[in-house]
């Protein structure tokens, strides 16, 4: 799906913006602060009705008004969609297909496929599995509504299980055989996501490798490996094996929502070893590799620049300007990248100023005026 016009009022500094964009190369120039990021986060919105960067609706709203819309006009070779968001303070936020309210949030993920990379990416390497997982779990939802709900129902069952293990640790007398129910109705959505994820990193794995030999020249010995409790053990035995620690702990120690991602540089944890750059390096490849596994999704590539030499700044320009991917929306704070970017682009492209959360379209002779200098 190409992202033809979006419409934002009120949403975070974004005060008005009518916007029409290529269907390919958008690039968004302005110094930090100005609302370049809150311009893809309100497409990233449409995609998977939230906020990239905050899931309290309320507080996506601009400051001093009550009420906040972002919608966008879709379209491929067969079909044309319309997606509404509205959000208003203390009223349900209201998610549109058309002229159709969506009954449930979830029905909608995977209908506009999106990748985003930003410096939130971060939070990939430096925080816990959590993040990790997360990261597997957006993948795989966009394009297998099965695994998202087999996800929310292993997810609500960890949540059930998680309060009897609490309610028998303060309550010894109690009858333990709902734990058991929970257990075996546990195991069906735990194989899918096992298999699912596993599936996924088989055909990831080789493209990222091969995106990041791109960007680093071949200058890095990159390693990303699923790890699952379920590669080696049977879940059934392993919860009946761990009850009663997991009384004692109050949570469940055994399931998928333990499973990992192994990020290595060489032989190393990249989190302990890797330099900014290489750590960045690591994350758009992955990024970008993301979105050549679902096909040719938006993708929304925010400060992507930051932290990298001159060198691999060329190689992903180099890569993103391909015909390997699709429509691409692209900030940064300097203009002499884009601009060059866009002058040695072989299709229609697009630049935009952001400055105080005004967007303001840029004619094409003014964005190839610094290449010229």
């Amino acid at each position: 799906m190409i992202l033809h016009e979006l419409s934002i009022l009120n949403y975070k500094n974004i005060r008005e913006a009518s916007l029409t964009f290529s269907d390919k190369l958008n690039c968004l120039v302005g110094l930090n602060g100005q609302g370049k990021t809150n311009v893809l986060d309100a497409i990233y919105m449409l995609s998977f009705t939230k906020s990239a960067f905050n899931s309290i609706d309320s507080q996506n709203i601009t400051h001093g008004q009550d009420m906040s819309m972002v919608q966008g006009r879709y379209a491929d070779a067969e079909t044309e969609e319309t997606i509404t968001c509205g959000i208003k303070r203390g009223v349900r936020k209201q998610f549109r297909r058309g002229r159709k309210d969506y009954s449930r949030l979830t029905d909608h993920i995977g209908l506009v496929p999106l990748v985003m990379t930003s410096p939130e990416d971060g939070r990939l390497i430096e925080e816990g599995s959590d993040e990790r997982r997360r990261f597997l779990d957006s993948v795989i939802a966009q394009y297998d509504r099965n695994y998202l709900e087999q996800l929310t129902r292993y997810n609500t069952l960890l949540k059930q299980r998680n309060a009897m293990l609490k309610h028998l640790a303060d309550h010894p007398e109690a009858d333990s055989g709902m734990l058991e129910v929970y257990e075996q109705q546990m195991i069906a959505p735990a194989e899918t996501i096992f298999t699912a994820r596993g599936k996924f990193m088989e055909g990831f794995v080789p493209l990222f490798r091969d995106i990041h030999a791109e960007i680093s020249g071949g200058a890095e010995e990159v390693h990303l490996q699923y790890i699952s409790q379920l590669q080696d053990r049977d879940l059934a035995e392993s919860f009946v094996r761990t009850r009663s620690r997991d009384i004692i702990l109050g949570w469940t120690s055994q399931g998928v929502h333990k499973d990992e991602l192994d990020m290595k540089l060489g032989e190393h944890l990249l989190r302990r070893t890797g330099s900014q750059g290489q750590q960045k390096t690591f994350l758009i490849a992955m990024k970008l590799a993301q979105a050549l596994y679902l096909g040719k999704p938006i993708l929304l590539l925010d400060d992507i620049f930051d932290k990298l030499d001159a060198e691999r700044v060329r190689r992903i320009i180099q890569i993103v300007s391909g015909e390997r991917f699709g429509q691409i929306f692209l900030t940064d704070t300097d203009r002499q990248h884009l601009s060059a970017m866009i002058a040695g682009y072989g299709h229609d492209a697009r630049l935009f100023s952001v400055t105080d959360g005004v967007v303001t379209p840029q004619a094409q002779a003014e964005a190839e005026e610094p290449r010229r200098m």
